[in-house]
C-alpha cells in the first residue's frame, strides 16, 4: 500500500513538471513562483490527473485539452478561479467546482457528460459551455441567474420544457446538434426577456429536426421578438419582426374563424337536437298536461270532503308526499260536506291511478332528456376534438394538419375499407352489435413524426443486420394496426391528442405509467376493443343506479391507425414478460389471439349465458408490441359507433319508444274509471256570487280554500278582497302575471301551474307564502324573478319551477338558491346545506369588489407570445399569480396597476367599482347577467373587452374607449350597431356581435378599422345591408352565417364576394380565386336598387326624378320592383359596358335616356345568335354599291321591320341618345318599339342603312351624323311624316331619294357629305317646309350657284349653310334666275374653298332678336353640343361664312373629326320653333313643363308650328 502511495506521488510529481514546462515555469522555483502565476494551460497530453493546483491559490484562468481527465478535481486551493476549461477529455460528470465560487466562464464541452449537475454553488457563472456531450435532459440551472451564455449543442435533448425559465439573464442560447421536434419547445424560450442570440442549426452541427419544419425562423421570431441573431442569420431588422408578426397573426385570424365555425357547428346541432326533442316530448306532455287536468279536477272535487278523508288522499304509499307530477299538499279545507264513502273511495283510486301514469310519463321525460344530453355530450365532444385539433395546428404553424376525410376522398373509403374488414361480426353477437357505422375519419398529417418515420426505418435497412433481406421485401413487414387509448386512466382525449403531437411514449414512458414496456396495437378491432368494452362494462355494474336508454353502453368509440415497421419479429405466448432485452434483436413481438377465449371473456363480462362456438382465430388475428415508438406512425383517427340489430332495423330510432301506442290507450283506460266529472262551464271573470258558489261558503271572509283550477281566467282582481284566504289553486287557466294576486296577508298555498306567465313582476306581499308551483309556465328570467319572490315572499320553503323555458337554465338552480335562504325544497328535490351554502356564496361574490378584482386581476404589461386563441384576460389570469395576497397590505395605488381583468361566469348584474382602473387593458366579463355597458369611463387605455352571453341591448358606454381594438358582445339583445358609438372606435379591428337581434348592417361603416366582422345568427335580411360593408376596406374576415340574408339572397356567397373584393374568408370558409372570377362574371356592373343607393347615398328611391351613372362599367340593369323607381324621368348611362336596355324597359315613366357611349345592340336582349350571313349580304354589307344583296341584307333571319306584331316597350320614353355604339344594323335595335319616341340621336356609329323606324311616328328629330350611310331607301322614312329636324353629316350620301314622307320636315344637314350634282339638291323640292338647309363640305357646295338655287327653289328656306337668307340675296337669286347669262359666263367658276364671302349681302339682324350660333368639330356639329347666345349687337363685320380646316389632336368625343368649321352668321332666329336644353353632361333632352298638358317642344298640341 505504501510502494503504491509513492508511485503515485512520484506520478503527480511528473505531472506538475510537465505541468510547469508547458507554461514556462521553473518546477524547482514553484513553491515561491506559483503564487502569481494567475493562468495555466496545457494540451494534448501529460496531465492524466488534476494535480498541483495547490501551488497556484491565485489561480484566474485554467485551460485543459486533449487529456484523459475522467473527474475535475484538486480546485479545492483555487478559490478565486473565474474561466475553467477542460475540453476534450473524457469527462463523464461535473464536479468539484464546490470551492470556486467566483467562478464566470466554464468550457466542457468535447466530453462524455450525461447529465448537468453540481452547479448550484456557482451564482456568478455567465458563460457554460457543455456542447459536444451526452446530455439529454436540461436541468441543474436553476440558481445560474447570472448566466449569459448557454452552449449546449451537439447532445440528444429532446425537450426544453421549462428548465431555463430561471436563467433570466441568458442572451446566447446554443442548442444545435439535438433532437428537439416541437415548435411548443421553442415557444417556451419566450420566456427568456434578454436573449439576443439563439442557434439551433449552426452549419457545424447537424439542425435540430424542428429546423426542417415550415415557418420555422417564423414561430421563432414571432415568440422571441428581441432576437437580434437567429442561426447566423442577422434579424434584428424591423421588416423582419414585422413580417413575422404579420403571418402569424393572420394565422391566427384564421384559425380564430375555423374554431367559431366548429362551436357554431356545435349550436347548429344543438338546435336540432333541441327541435327533435321538442317533437318528442309534445306527446308525452300532452299526455302529462292532460293527466294533472284530470287530476287536478278530482283533487277539487276531493277538497269538498271533510279534512280527515282529504288528508288520507293525498300520501303516497310511503308517506312522501308531493313527490310526483301534479301531487298537491293540501291542508285544512273548511268544508264539511258529506259524501257517498264509496264514491270517495273511487276518486282515491282514481288519483293514484292517474299518479302512476304521470310517473310513468315523467320517467319517458328524463328519458328523452338522457337522449338529447347523450346526443349533445357526443357532439359537443366531437367540436372539442375539432378545436383541439385546429390550435394543434396552429401551435405547429402547419406542420400537423388534421385533415377532415369525406366520402369523395379515396384514402376515406379505403380507411372505411379497412376498419369494416378488420370488423367480426362474431366477436361482438354477445352484445346485440349488428354492425359498425364510421362517423368521421381525420387524417394525420404531421411532418415531424413523419421525417422521424422515414429515418428510422432508413438507418435499419441500411444496417448490417437488415443487408440480409432485400429492400424490396421491406414493405412486406409494413402493417396498418389499430390503437385505443388505455380506458384505465380516464384521459382518452389526452393521451390521444399527445399521440397526434408527439407519436407514441417510448418503452421507459410506458413502464413508468405501469403499463407494458411496448405499443400494444392489434390487426382486429375486437382484440384492440376488448380492454374498453371490459371497462365499461364493469364501470356500469359498478353504478347500477344511473339508468341509461342507451342499449350499448360502450356505443361510441375511436380508434388510431397507424403505419407500422414490425421489422424482424418474434411470437411469444399470453403471460409472457414483455421484456425488450429478452428479444434484443426482434423490432416487435406478437400473440395469436383465440377467439373462443376473447368471446369467453365477453360473454363472462356480460353476464350472458350463452355460449359461443365462433370459427378458429386466423393466424393473422394478431396482438402486436412494438418497442421502438419512432417505428409507429399515427395516420388516421376513426370516430365510429356499433350498430345493434334494432337501429338497423330503425336507422333514425332514438332507443325511445317513439310511438307508445299502448300507453295512449292506459291513459285512456284511466281517465274514463269512475268517476267521470261532468265537464264545467269555464270562468272568464269573477264576481262575488261567483266566488262564493265556486268556494261554497256564505261570505268572502270566510273563504280559506279556493280552487279555480281550469277555466278561462287571465285577470282575478275580486280575489284580494279574500283577506283569509290560505289555499288558491289557479292552474290550467291563462294568467300571463300575478298583478292581482298581491296583499293577502294569510296566503300560504298557491299553484300557478299550466298558465302563461312570462314573468313574476307584480306579486306584491305574500308573507305568510310556504309553497308556490310555477311548472308549465313561460318563464325565462331567473334572476329577475327570484328578485321578487326574494322580497315578497320571505317565508317560501317549497317551490317548484320546472318545465319553464328558462335562459341558461343550467345555472337556474344555482341562482334561486342564492337568493331564496329559506327553500326547503326546490323542484321537487330537498335542498342540501352544502348546496344552498355554495349558491348562498356564489350569490355573493355576484358583486364586483375589492376581493374579485385582487383575485381576477393581473399586472402584466404585455400580452403572453402565444398562440393561445383565448382573449388576453382570459389568457393572462390563469398563467400568472395574482398580484397580491388578499392578507398583505395594499398599495393606495393597487388599482391602477391593473391592466387584466378575467370576471367570466361571475353572475354579476352591473359593471361598478371600475372606475379606478386607469391602466386597465383587457377585459372579460362573459357569461354574466349585465344588461347595460357602464362604468367604463374612466378604463380609457382598455384594448379588449368580451361581453359574450349577456344581456346588452346597446352599444352605449363604450363611446370613450379610443384604444379600444377587439370587441366582442355575442349572444345579446343588440338590435342594432351605433354609428355615433362605432364612429368614435378609430382603432377597432376585430368584432364580434353575433347571436343578436340585429336587423340592419347600417352603421357599421363607421368602424372603418375592422379586419375581422362575425355577426351570424341576427336578423340581416336585405342585401343592401352588404353595401355598409363596402367602405371597410382592411375587413379580410366576415361571417354572416345563420342571418335571413344567406338563404333569401339568391347566390348570396358570390354577390357578397363580388361586393367586398378584399374578402379572404366568409362564413368560415376561404374565398377562392374561381369565386371572384364567378363573383365578376355574374355581377359586374350590374345596376340594382343597392348600387343606386350607394351611389346616391340614401334609399328613397321615389324621390329620384334624375339619375346620372357615367363610366360605372355598368353592364346590366336590374332595377326592380320598377315601382321604386315611379318618378324617375331622366337615366344618364353614358360610357358603360351595356348591350341592351336590359331592366330599363320595365322603368313606367321615363321620359330621357342617355346610352351613349356602351355597346348597344338591341333594346332586348338577343334570344339567340343571328344567321350566318351569306357571302352575297357579307359583301353587300361592305360595299354597297357592288349591287349585290339588294334585298334587304340587314334584316338577319328573325328578325322584322314592321312593329305590327311586336309589342311596343316604354310607352313614356321622348328622347333616346345612342350614340358612338358601335351600332352597324339599326333594324337590330327594335327602335320601332318605341312608339312614343319624339327624339332619337345615333350619331357617331357604323349604319350603313337608315331602317327599322317603321313604328316611331312621333318622331320630331333624328340624328345620324358621323355614320357611313351611303344611299337612303324607299322604306328609310316611310312613317316618319312629322319629322321636324334630319341630321345627316359626315356620311357618304351621293344621292337625296325617298325624302318625300318627310312633309313636315324644317331642317335638314347634309354636311361632309358626297353630294356632286346640284341635280340631287332639286329633290328637296319634295320639302316644301323646309326652312333649314346644310350642305356644307359637300363638293356640290364649292359651286357657286348651288346657293341661288337652292334660294329659289326652296321658297320657305331661311337658313343656307348657317348662314340667314336675307331678302337682298333671295332678290338677286331672282334675278340671276331671269338672266342665265351670269351663269353660262362662269360654267365652273366657284367660290373660295377657305373663305365664303358675300359682299353687299349683309343679313338682315333686328337689334333685339336673340341669335343662335353653331360651332362645328369634325365636321358639321350635332345641334345638341355647344349652343353659343350671341349679344344682339354682334359686329356686322363678324356676318360672314368662314370654312376652315383644322386638325384636333384631343380626345374629345364630340370633336373628333377631321375639320373645323365655324359658322358666325345666324342659323335662325328660332323664336316659333321648338326649345332645347342641355343636360349637364351636353346631351340634349326636351324640357317639359308638367303644368303644360300638351307637348312643350311643339306648342300647337303637337302639330309643326305654322311658318
Amino acid at each position: 500500500m505504501i510502494q503504491s502511495e509513492k508511485q503515485r506521488h512520484r506520478g503527480d510529481e511528473e505531472v506538475v513538471k510537465e505541468l510547469c514546462l508547458a507554461n514556462g515555469l521553473s518546477y524547482e522555483n514553484i513553491a515561491q513562483e506559483g503564487s502569481n502565476v494567475s493562468s495555466l494551460e496545457i494540451f494534448f497530453s501529460g496531465f492524466p490527473r488534476m494535480v498541483g493546483l495547490s501551488f497556484f491559490p491565485r489561480l484566474c484562468k485554467f485551460s485543459i485539452l486533449g487529456q484523459d481527465i475522467k473527474h475535475i478535481e484538486g480546485l479545492e486551493c483555487c478559490p478565486l478561479l473565474r474561466e475553467l476549461w477542460v475540453v476534450q477529455c473524457h469527462l463523464t460528470g461535473i464536479s468539484g467546482l464546490q470551492n470556486c465560487l467566483q467562478l464566470e466562464k466554464l468550457y466542457l464541452y468535447d466530453n462524455q457528460i450525461c447529465e448537468i449537475e453540481n452547479l448550484e454553488l456557482q451564482i456568478n457563472l455567465e458563460v457554460l459551455w457543455l456542447n459536444n456531450n451526452c446530455i439529454t435532459q436540461i436541468k441543474g440551472l436553476n440558481t445560474l441567474q447570472n448566466l449569459k451564455e448557454l452552449n449546449l449543442a451537439d447532445n440528444n435533448i429532446e425537450k426544453i420544457g421549462h428548465s431555463l425559465d430561471p436563467n433570466v439573464s441568458l442572451q446566447n442560447l446554443n442548442l444545435s446538434g439535438n433532437k428537439i421536434s416541437s415548435f411548443k419547445e421553442l415557444t417556451l424560450l419566450a420566456h427568456l426577456p434578454y436573449l439576443r442570440e439563439l442557434a439551433l442549426k449552426d452549419p457545424t452541427s447537424t439542425p435540430n429536426p424542428v429546423c426542417l419544419l415550415c415557418n420555422y425562423a417564423t414561430h421563432v421570431l414571432y415568440h422571441i421578438p428581441g432576437l437580434q441573431r437567429l442561426d447566423t442569420y442577422d434579424v434584428f431588422s424591423k421588416h423582419v419582426k414585422e413580417a413575422a408578426e404579420s403571418t402569424v397573426m393572420k394565422k391566427m385570424m384564421y384559425y380564430n374563424m375555423r374554431v367559431r365555425t366548429a362551436k357554431r357547428n356545435l349550436a347548429e346541432v344543438r338546435l336540432s337536437l333541441m327541435e327533435r326533442k321538442k317533437t318528442m316530448l309534445q306527446l308525452p306532455e300532452e299526455c302529462i298536461r292532460t293527466l294533472n287536468h284530470a287530476l287536478k279536477s278530482l283533487e277539487g272535487e276531493l277538497s269538498k270532503v271533510p279534512a280527515s278523508v282529504k288528508k288520507s288522499s293525498c300520501t303516497l304509499e310511503d308517506g312522501s308526499s308531493h313527490l310526483v307530477e301534479g301531487s298537491i299538499d293540501r291542508s285544512d279545507p273548511t268544508t264539511d260536506i258529506n259524501r257517498d264513502p264509496a264514491m270517495e273511495h273511487k276518486i282515491l283510486s282514481k288519483i293514484q291511478a292517474l299518479r302512476e301514469r304521470l310517473v310513468l310519463w315523467t320517467r319517458r321525460l328524463d328519458e328523452i332528456e338522457a337522449w338529447y344530453e347523450r346526443g349533445l355530450k357526443q357532439a359537443t365532444n366531437m367540436m372539442e376534438y375539432t378545436v383541439q385539433f385546429l390550435l394543434m395546428e396552429l401551435e405547429s404553424v402547419g406542420n400537423i394538419r388534421l385533415e377532415e376525410g369525406c366520402s369523395t376522398d379515396p384514402w376515406f373509403t379505403s380507411c372505411c375499407d379497412l376498419l369494416h374488414s378488420r370488423f367480426s361480426h362474431s366477436d361482438f353477437k354477445v352484445h346485440n352489435i349488428a354492425g359498425i357505422k364510421i362517423n368521421r375519419v381525420i387524417r394525420i398529417h404531421n411532418s415531424a413524426l413523419r421525417l422521424r418515420f422515414e429515418d428510422k426505418l432508413h438507418t435499419l435497412l441500411a444496417s448490417e443486420e437488415s443487408a440480409i433481406s432485400s429492400h424490396r421485401n421491406y414493405r412486406r413487414r409494413l402493417e396498418h394496426l389499430f390503437y385505443i387509448a388505455d380506458p384505465e386512466k380516464n384521459c382518452e382525449r389526452e393521451e390521444i391528442l399527445s399521440i397526434l403531437e408527439e407519436g407514441f411514449k417510448t418503452t421507459e414512458q410506458y413502464k413508468a405509467l405501469e403499463r407494458e414496456g411496448a405499443i400494444p396495437l392489434s390487426n382486429s378491432l375486437s382484440v384492440a376493443e376488448q380492454p374498453r368494452i371490459e371497462h365499461a362494462l364493469h364501470q356500469a355494474s359498478q353504478d347500477d343506479s344511473k339508468h341509461s336508454t342507451d342499449t350499448i353502453l360502450f356505443r361510441h368509440g375511436q380508434i388510431i391507425i397507424s403505419k407500422v415497421f414490425v421489422g424482424h419479429s418474434m411470437p411469444i405466448r399470453e403471460g409472457d414478460p414483455l421484456d425488450r432485452s429478452r428479444y434484443p434483436r426482434a423490432c416487435s413481438v406478437y400473440r395469436n389471439v383465440d377467439t373462443k377465449q376473447r368471446t369467453a371473456i365477453s360473454e363472462e363480462r356480460s353476464n350472458s349465458t350463452k355460449t359461443h362456438t365462433g370459427p378458429e382465430c386466423s393466424p393473422r388475428r394478431r396482438q402486436w408490441f412494438v418497442f421502438d415508438h419512432e417505428l409507429v406512425l399515427p395516420e388516421y383517427n376513426i370516430y365510429f359507433e356499433y350498430i345493434t340489430n334494432g337501429d338497423q332495423e330503425q336507422p333514425h330510432s332514438t332507443g325511445i319508444d317513439d310511438t307508445p301506442t299502448n300507453d295512449i290507450i292506459l291513459d285512456r283506460e284511466v281517465l274514463n274509471m269512475e268517476p267521470v266529472l261532468k265537464p264545467q262551464p269555464k270562468l272568464l271573470s269573477l264576481d262575488d256570487k261567483i266566488l262564493l258558489n265556486v268556494a261554497r261558503a256564505n261570505v268572502l271572509s270566510q273563504i280559506t280554500v279556493l280552487n279555480l283550477h281550469g277555466n278561462s281566467l287571465s285577470k282575478i282582481k275580486e280575489i284580494s278582497r279574500l283577506t283569509a284566504l290560505r289555499h288558491l289553486t289557479i292552474s290550467f287557466n291563462e294568467f300571463t302575471h300575478l298583478d292581482d294576486i298581491s296583499h293577502m296577508p294569510n296566503l300560504e298555498f298557491l299553484d300557478a301551474s299550466y298558465n302563461r306567465l312570462v314573468t313574476l313582476e307584480g306579486l306584491r306581499r305574500l308573507g305568510q307564502l310556504k309553497q308556490l308551483d310555477l311548472r308549465w309556465n313561460k318563464l325565462t328570467k331567473a334572476r329577475e324573478d327570484t328578485s321578487v319572490l326574494r322580497k315578497h315572499t320571505p317565508a317560501l320553503l317549497k317551490l317548484d319551477t320546472r318545465y319553464n323555458p328558462w335562459i341558461r337554465s343550467k345555472t337556474v338552480r344555482i341562482t334561486i338558491l342564492g337568493r331564496l335562504t329559506t327553500l326547503t325544497h326546490l323542484d321537487d328535490m330537498m335542498v342540501a346545506e352544502e348546496e344552498a351554502a355554495y349558491a348562498v356564496q356564489m350569490a355573493a361574490g355576484s358583486k364586483i369588489n375589492q376581493a374579485s378584482l385582487l383575485v381576477q386581476s393581473r399586472t402584466n404589461s404585455d400580452r403572453p407570445r402565444s398562440l393561445s386563441l383565448l382573449s388576453t384576460a382570459q389568457l393572462l389570469c390563469p398563467l400568472s399569480p395574482a398580484p397580491q395576497g388578499l392578507t398583505r397590505e395594499l398599495e393606495l395605488d393597487w388599482t391602477a396597476k391593473i391592466t387584466a381583468l378575467n370576471l367570466d361566469s361571475q353572475r354579476i348584474s352591473k359593471l361598478i367599482n371600475l372606475n379606478k382602473l386607469v391602466n386597465l387593458r383587457w377585459a372579460s366579463f362573459n357569461d354574466n347577467d349585465i344588461s347595460k355597458v357602464e362604468g367604463l369611463d374612466s378604463c380609457l387605455k382598455l384594448e379588449e373587452i368580451s361581453l359574450n352571453n349577456n344581456s346588452i341591448n346597446s352599444l352605449n358606454g363604450l363611446s370613450k374607449l379610443h384604444c379600444l381594438n377587439k370587441l366582442s358582445l355575442d349572444g345579446n339583445q343588440l338590435s342594432s350597431l351605433d354609428a355615433s358609438v362605432l364612429d368614435r372606435l378609430p382603432n377597432l379591428s376585430f368584432m364580434s356581435v353575433e347571436n343578436n337581434c340585429i336587423s340592419s348592417l347600417h352603421g357599421i361603416q363607421r368602424a372603418r378599422s375592422l379586419l375581422e366582422l362575425y355577426i351570424g345568427n341576427n336578423q340581416i335580411s336585405t342585401s343592401r345591408d352588404i353595401y355598409y360593408l363596402k367602405g371597410l376596406t382592411n375587413l379580410i374576415i366576415l361571417d354572416l352565417y345563420g342571418n335571413p340574408l344567406v338563404e333569401k339572397l339568391e347566390n348570396y356567397r358570390i354577390y357578397v364576394v363580388f361586393h367586398l373584393p378584399s374578402l379572404k374568408a366568409l362564413d368560415g370558409i376561404a374565398v377562392e380565386v374561381t369565386e371572384c372570377e364567378s363573383a365578376k362574371d355574374m355581377f359586374g356592373g350590374r345596376l340594382n336598387p343597392d348600387m343606386v343607393a350607394e351611389k346616391l347615398g340614401h334609399s328613397n328611391y321615389t324621390d329620384i326624378t334624375y339619375l346620372t351613372l357615367q363610366s360605372c362599367s355598368i353592364r346590366m340593369v336590374d332595377l326592380s320592383p320598377a315601382d321604386l323607381f315611379c318618378t324617375l324621368r331622366s337615366v344618364n348611362l353614358d360610357h358603360n359596358n351595356l348591350t341592351s336596355f336590359s331592366g330599363l324597359i320595365y322603368l313606367p315613366n321615363i321620359k330621357a335616356l342617355c346610352l351613349n357611349y356602351n355597346h348597344i345592340e338591341s333594346i332586348l336582349p338577343r334570344q339567340k345568335t343571328q344567321a350566318p350571313l351569306t357571302n352575297r349580304q357579307i359583301l353587300h354589307s361592305k360595299v354597297h354599291s357592288s349591287g349585290y344583296g339588294q334585298q334587304s341584307p340587314s334584316k338577319g333571319k328573325g328578325e322584322t321591320g314592321a312593329t305590327g306584331s311586336v309589342e311596343p316597350l316604354m310607352g313614356s320614353l321622348e328622347v333616346l341618345h345612342l350614340s358612338h355604339n358601335g351600332i352597324s344594323n339599326m333594324a337590330n335595335l327594335q327602335l320601332s318599339r318605341l312608339t312614343n319616341l319624339k327624339a332619337l340621336f345615333l350619331q357617331g356609329n357604323e349604319i350603313s342603312q337608315v331602317e327599322g323606324l317603321e313604328g316611331l311616328h312621333q318622331l320630331r328629330e333624328l340624328v345620324l351624323d358621323r355614320n357611313r350611310i351611303k344611299a337612303l331607301a324607299e322604306n328609310s322614312f316611310i312613317a316618319q311624316n312629322v319629322l321636324l329636324e334630319l341630321h345627316l353629316a359626315e356620311n357618304r350620301i351621293r344621292e337625296l331619294n325617298h325624302l318625300d314622307p318627310l312633309t313636315e320636315l324644317r331642317k335638314l344637314f347634309l354636311g361632309m357629305n358626297k353630294l356632286q350634282d346640284i341635280t340631287e339638291l332639286d329633290k328637296l323640292e319634295v320639302l316644301p317646309l323646309l326652312t333649314e338647309l346644310s350642305v356644307v363640305g359637300n363638293p356640290v357646295a364649292k359651286s357657286s350657284l348651288h346657293r341661288p338655287a337652292m334660294v329659289l327653289r326652296l321658297s320657305q328656306l331661311q337658313v343656307l349653310d348657317g348662314v340667314m337668307i336675307t331678302l337682298e340675296e333671295r332678290t338677286r337669286a331672282e334675278l340671276l334666275s331671269a338672266d342665265p347669262l351670269a351663269f353660262s359666263q362662269h360654267p365652273g367658276a366657284s367660290l373660295p374653298t377657305t373663305e365664303i364671302n358675300l359682299p353687299g349681302l349683309l343679313p338682315h339682324m333686328p337689334r333685339n332678336t336673340p341669335l343662335r350660333g353653331m360651332t362645328i368639330s369634325g365636321g358639321l356639329q350635332n345641334f345638341m353640343h355647344g349652343h353659343d347666345i350671341l349679344p344682339s349687337n354682334v359686329d356686322e363685320s363678324q356676318s360672314h361664312f368662314t370654312y376652315k380646316h383644322k386638325k384636333h389632336k384631343h380626345g374629345n368625343a364630340v370633336r373628333n373629326g377631321q375639320a373645323d368649321i365655324t359658322f358666325r352668321h345666324i342659323r335662325r332666329t328660332g323664336s316659333n320653333l321648338p326649345t332645347t336644353g342641355l343636360l349637364h353632361d351636353g346631351n340634349r333632352v326636351i324640357i317639359n313643363y308638367p303644368t303644360q298638358e300638351q307637348d312643350s317642344r311643339f306648342p300647337n298640341g303637337g302639330k309643326p308650328p305654322p311658318l
